[in-house]
Order: C-alpha cells, then structure tokens, then sequence
C-alpha cells in the first residue's frame, strides 16, 4: 500500500471512530468512564480498563514535572488528569469533540481541587497526529490504535516517534483465539448501534517491525503486558529512545 493510500485509510477510519464515539455511543462512554453503576460486559470493561491505565502509567516516573505528554484518544479525560497529578504538561486530543467537552469540565473542577500544582492540562478535538500540536516527551495511545490494520498503527506510531523524544506507550489487540471469538460475538466493548472493528494483531511482531524500520533509528521495543479481565483483552507496549 502506498503512502497515500495509507494516509486516505487513516483518515477513513479516523472517521467512522469519531461517528461512533461522537454520536452513536457517547452517552455509553461517559458512563464506562465514570464511577456511576455500570453491570455485565461493561463492569469488566470498565475493570480492564482501569488495570491497563494503572499499568501504563506505572510505566513512567511518578515525577513528571517537566514533561510534556499527548494522551492520544483522551476520551474522558481520566489518563491526563492522573499526568497531570504528577506535573506533567499534559494535551489530552480525541476525535470526539462532545467526549473533549466533557473531559474539560472534569479537568477544570480537578485542577482547581489540585489547587497549584505543577503540571498544565488542556484538551483539544481533532486528530492525535495533527503536526501543530508541536513534541512531545512521551505519547500515550491507550485503546486507540486497537481499531486500525497492523499496516496503519505501524504508520501511526512511526509518526508519534517523529514528534518524541522518549517514550511511546500505547495498547494493541492480542490475536488470541478468545479475543477473536468475543469480536465474532460483537461484545467486547459498548456500544450503540455499530461499534467501529477492532483488528487484532502480534503485538511483538509489530513491535519488532517497527523498531527495524530506517525511520526508528535509536528507538527500541521495551515492556509488554497482557490485560485480561473478562470481556476486555489488551495488550500494553512501549518503545523507548534512551
């Protein structure tokens, strides 16, 4: 595939996960991220979710003054609002510009509970590889990269890693034989009317592949770690430059 087919499928897709997250599964989203009562598929979604966030962000230094981190696909806010507890700089960007709304008035009542800390947070809508969003120290894509071909996340972080200087951590889709049996059942995350697919993928293998690429020189695949809590698998990566 070429570049520009690439680029015409990342913005594709980028479209039917805004539609989704933006009109069709908004109200469901807010709730999974909340701490309001939620039951059956969406309690272990929301478990899952929980964990995996814990494990992305024991990742980093408990210290972040003076970093500045994206939180790629920031949804409701929840994975900035921890950066930002820490110091860090934090953008939170997701396509959804309802979701962005929402995370901006948690965010004003949290920092205002934080009372001065260090650390700065802002959230934007629109697309997490806009260039005018400058560098970063670290990039965080939690759940996001789980809904495009192993071809096109390969692409999307190679062009997180342009505008790094440290870290990408970031959540694929295992090819388990149980993840693809709860995608044939169409359950493995809530959802309104249709639910955008989510594409399984070698999670080492792509990793590997990436870091042999010319354009990833001086990067190199560090941790992973599997989450599997009931209706929710993912798999936690990172790729570091020392």
């Amino acid at each position: 595939m070429s570049h520009a087919d690439h680029i015409a499928d990342y913005r594709r897709r980028t479209g039917e996960i805004e539609h989704y997250f933006d009109r069709t599964a908004l109200d469901a989203w807010k709730r999974l991220t909340s701490t309001e009562p939620v039951g059956g598929i969406r309690a272990t979604v929301r478990r899952g979710r929980d964990t995996m966030r814990a494990t992305l962000l024991d990742w980093l230094p408990q210290d972040l003054s003076g970093w500045r981190i994206l939180d790629a696909g920031c949804g409701s806010g929840v994975m900035s609002l921890e950066l930002l507890a820490r110091g860090a700089d934090v953008l939170g960007v997701d396509l959804s510009a309802q979701m962005v709304e929402h995370a901006r008035e948690r965010g004003e009542a949290a920092v205002k509970a934080m009372g001065g800390r260090p650390g700065s947070l802002r959230f934007e809508s629109g697309d997490m590889l806009d260039p005018r969003h400058g560098s970063f120290d670290a990039i965080i894509a939690m759940d996001v990269l789980i809904h495009y071909r192993a071809a096109d996340a390969t692409r999307i972080l190679e062009r997180m890693a342009g505008r790094t200087s440290h870290t990408l951590l970031f959540t694929l889709a295992p090819g388990s034989r149980l993840l693809r049996a709860m995608l044939a059942a169409g359950r493995v995350f809530p959802r309104g009317n249709r639910a955008p697919a989510l594409y399984p993928v070698a999670p080492e293998h792509l990793v590997s592949g990436l870091v042999s690429r010319p354009e990833m020189a001086g990067w190199a695949g560090g941790r992973s770690a599997r989450v599997s809590i009931g209706f929710y698998t993912s798999q936690a990566m990172e790729v570091t430059r020392p």
